[in-house]
């Protein structure tokens, strides 16, 4: 299956990135639940994909995303998240975290870029003091926030409230 060659924990996914690294490439690193797949991600992943050679992809884990959206987060389990995000032709490898912010993945790869979604700018991206600490970018992409889960889900209810 295609996510198996493209998903790695986190420890083996640092070892591949190194490699890359050794080979010349830039690292790009996007992140977030993907909970409810939209245009605006599209748009967000395959703008980051653009800033570099590799993009990884950190996908928040189920424990996660609940700790940050709430009760009824994540809709789609992480394995199903990781599937879908994995089919991504712009997605080259795609790992989960547990955190509720992105550190530890940043520092385990050492993006060149660390991109995120224009609902931020780069002085209100969270994990911006640890992208400057080892040298590495802050990148917004992805164009004007057109769609969000949240607002998905709630006009769902309306509808079928």
């Amino acid at each position: 299956m295609l996510y198996r060659k493209k998903y790695f924990r986190l420890p083996q996914l640092a070892a591949k990135i190194a490699r890359e690294k050794k080979m010349g490439k830039t690292i790009v690193l996007a992140n977030g639940g993907f909970d409810l797949i939209h245009i605006g991600h599209i748009r967000y992943l395959q703008q980051a994909k653009a800033k570099g050679d590799i993009l990884v992809v950190a996908l928040n884990s189920d424990s996660s995303l609940k700790q940050l959206k709430g009760a009824g987060r994540a809709l789609i389990d992480e394995r199903g998240r990781v599937l879908i995000i994995s089919a991504l032709a712009c997605v080259d490898y795609v790992t989960l975290f547990a955190e509720t912010t992105v550190e530890n993945v940043l520092l385990a790869i050492k993006p060149r870029f660390h991109c995120k979604g224009s609902d931020y700018t780069v002085d209100s991206i969270p994990e911006r003091d640890i992208v400057r600490s080892y040298g590495g970018e802050m990148a917004i992409v992805g164009g004007d926030k057109i769609r969000s889960t949240s607002l998905i889900i709630e006009k769902i209810k309306e509808l079928h409230g």
